[in-house]
């Protein structure tokens, strides 16, 4: 599908982003990241768990996010319980040059980590590993008796930083259902964390929140795809991004 121009001016770019524009940065390259949006649907409203990030952090101090972060090396280390659903592997390759299947089970399993390592929760099945791990979060993830829950996984959306950022990422925005928390292994927000509260809020709640300009864009997405009852089933992927200083969005079919 053809791109749908959102914004046609620097200026309003800058509005939607919530940064301006800044000069002295360097246009780097994208790094492969992942967030992961766990959705508790057992109430009236949704809700999602998100998290305040720490003052003093050079990248969004203070914003609200969901847990999340760059894919590692380690992450292609960890054997899994169950396996990314075949449609969900085609829509990670899809418009990724270099692409392999490798790659988009690293990225989900980058989403799992994180969230992991800032909330202590558990996306797995119970299953017993037969082989030491490095020392690491995937090593204190497996001693939980558990392995990654691939197949629990859904893709929502991706999003790449746009150009004259001081850090950018090429971001695969992943959904769990509550239900797929498996085990706890205790809060990991404080005053001394990457993240210092976490909350389960509606989507209304995250209205009057501070949170990323794509954030908030994501949350759109996400509550069209519940109204629709569309998460779990295959559907177009959209695709944020940058080109001649036009914010653009596609839909990966």
């Amino acid at each position: 599908m053809s791109a749908e121009t959102l914004l046609s001016e620097d200026e309003k770019l800058a509005r939607l982003t919530g940064e301006a524009r800044d000069r002295r940065w360097a246009n780097v390259r994208p790094v492969d990241a992942a967030t992961l949006i766990i959705v508790d649907r057992t109430g009236k409203e949704p809700r999602v768990l998100m998290g305040k990030r720490h003052p003093n952090h050079k990248f969004m101090p203070d914003k609200f996010v969901f847990p999340g972060g760059r894919m590692e090396s380690q992450d292609a280390r960890i054997p899994v319980e169950s396996e990314l659903r075949d449609e969900v592997v085609a829509a990670l390759l899809a418009r990724t040059p270099r692409a392999t299947a490798q790659r988009a089970r690293r990225l989900a399993l980058a989403a799992i980590r994180e969230t992991f390592e800032e909330t202590g929760l558990v996306i797995g099945l119970p299953c017993a590993l037969s082989r030491t791990l490095p020392d690491g979060p995937w090593q204190e993830f497996a001693a939980t008796g558990h392995l990654p829950d691939l197949s629990a996984v859904h893709y929502l959306a991706r999003a790449i930083t746009p150009p004259k950022r001081p850090k950018r990422f090429d971001t695969r925005f992943f959904v769990v259902d509550s239900g797929a928390i498996r085990h706890n292994v205790g809060t990991r927000v404080g005053p001394e964390a990457e993240l210092t509260e976490l909350a389960w809020l509606t989507l209304r709640e995250t209205a009057d929140l501070p949170l990323p300009a794509i954030t908030r864009v994501i949350l759109t997405d996400l509550d069209e795809q519940i109204r629709a009852g569309m998460i779990g089933h295959r559907h177009a992927i959209p695709f944020y991004y940058e080109r001649q200083r036009v914010f653009r969005r596609d839909l990966i079919d």
